[in-house]
């Protein structure tokens, strides 16, 4: 038998190697002058570009990204369009009360509907199909936790979440252990790229000036600092999200978590008659370590983690590159929980970065003062955040007063990450210990969530 072809590696990401990388726009071709600067041209900075130019169509807006739109997490990520709310609901309550959480989870769960109302307004087509999510326990450690977890979700607002058996889960994809799951409906498939790029068309339609291959080297109340001239402007919004680390003075802000993905070539039709999956939900289960897929709209499966899950003082892999040992790692998974596709080669693996505060809770914050502005710390969720932040953050730039600048989020702060190498020693030391605990759990009958697991939560500061 002929052994298949090595996947794909890198390349930023199989989405874009789907569609074709779109041709990269100009440079900024010397100072200039905008109402507003936004630094970014991903899901965030293409977002908030959006919502000024539709409030504001008389102002000048001008996008800088380093690459092309689209180029980091937001053409990169799992396809997640979720209602769920990004970092910690109980720590948001004990900032804010548990009144603002609730009008969060609220506010996230009918985004998820505004988007895809906004892609099918502007003809942006992103293979969207509101199916939700199903979060599966494959050993009883898990399925307790689940338990745990659904009851904790309904607190804080999650009230649509319903329990599957192992027989009600089956009738919808069948998962090799598979012993029950939660149900979320407030969830919608998407392709990265399509949309990303539908959206960057979109701004550009409506008269934003969007430069690629612009990197911005600094940022100062009124002007972003290019190689090719200063942009001046009366706001500046940085929407770096994960690649905010490399910015001068912005190394410990947030941590660039890396996560990994891969996708299958198409599966027979004889492998779908067996997995099932018809509803197309989103799919996660409940390991520690962490694992979500997607069953793609031309019939593959997508399966993301956290591979190597940090690099030594911040750097960011732009490639996308994967190690062989975290595609084989991947790939074992995908098999184990699906065994249908078995056989199936490997088509595309790649990484990405994602931006995680101290407290793993996200921000959206105006300086009034300075005119300098940011949104981001999506901790993984932000598909559906970053268009929510995106409003919250054009509503504080035009002074406006609205149900999302009373968000938990908004105008809050974190504190910085620790310097080297306690930060690289605790990252690694706490996926470690989750690994751990997930080999535990799969190797035993144990009821009770590994303390490994425990031990780690403590030294991530959820």
């Amino acid at each position: 038998m002929p052994t298949p072809p090595a996947p794909a590696n890198g390349q930023v990401s199989f989405w874009f190697r789907q569609t074709g990388f779109p041709a990269r726009r100009t440079p900024l071709p010397g100072p200039t002058g905008a109402d507003v600067c936004v630094i970014g041209a991903g899901y965030t900075g293409l977002w908030t570009a959006y919502h000024l130019k539709k409030a504001r169509p008389d102002w000048d807006v001008v996008v800088l990204e380093r690459e092309f739109a689209g180029f980091g997490a937001s053409g990169r990520n799992g396809g997640w369009l979720s209602g769920k709310i990004p970092g910690s609901p109980a720590r948001f309550a004990k900032e804010r009360g548990k009144d603002s959480v609730l009008r969060f989870q609220a506010l996230m769960n009918r985004e998820v509907d505004v988007v895809l109302a906004t892609l099918e307004r502007e003809g942006i087509e992103a293979d969207a199909v509101k199916s939700g999510y199903l979060r599966v326990a494959h050993a009883p450690a898990q399925l307790d936790r689940l338990r745990a977890s659904v009851a904790y979700d309904r607190k804080w607002g999650n009230t649509d979440e319903v329990l599957l058996s192992a027989a009600e889960l089956s009738e919808r994809v069948e998962v090799a252990g598979g012993l029950g799951a939660a149900f979320n409906p407030h969830c919608a498939r998407i392709h990265p790229a399509r949309l990303v790029t539908g959206l960057a068309e979109t701004v550009v339609r409506l008269g934003v000036r969007l430069y690629e291959s612009t990197p911005v080297t600094a940022i100062a109340p009124g002007a972003a600092t290019t190689p090719f001239g200063t942009v001046r402007a009366r706001h500046v919004l940085r929407c770096t999200e994960g690649f905010t680390s490399e910015l001068f003075g912005e190394r410990r802000t947030w941590l660039p978590m890396n996560s990994s993905m891969l996708v299958t070539e198409p599966l027979p039709e004889a492998a779908w008659q067996r997995i099932g999956w018809a509803g197309q939900e989103l799919f996660s289960d409940q390991t520690h370590a962490y694992l979500y897929g997607q069953r793609t709209a031309d019939g593959r499966i997508a399966l993301g983690g956290r591979g190597v899950p940090y690099r030594f003082g911040s750097r960011v892999d732009a490639n996308g590159a994967t190690s062989t040992g975290t595609i084989d790692s991947l790939a074992a998974t995908l098999v184990a929980l699906f065994p249908a596709a078995a056989g199936v080669p490997v088509a595309h693996a790649w990484s990405g970065v994602l931006a995680v505060p101290r407290d793993w809770c996200p921000t959206v914050r105006l300086d009034p003062s300075t005119g300098i502005g940011w949104a981001g710390g999506y901790v993984g969720q932000g598909v559906t955040a970053s268009h929510l932040a995106a409003r919250t953050l054009t509503d504080l730039v035009l002074g406006e007063e609205s149900e999302r600048t009373r968000l938990p989020w908004t105008g809050r702060r974190s504190r910085r990450w620790e310097p080297e190498p306690a930060r690289w020693i605790g990252v690694h030391g706490m996926y470690a210990a989750y690994r751990a605990a997930d080999r535990r759990e799969a190797h035993s009958h144990r009821r009770r969530t590994s303390a490994l697991a425990r031990v780690a939560d403590a030294v991530s500061g959820r």
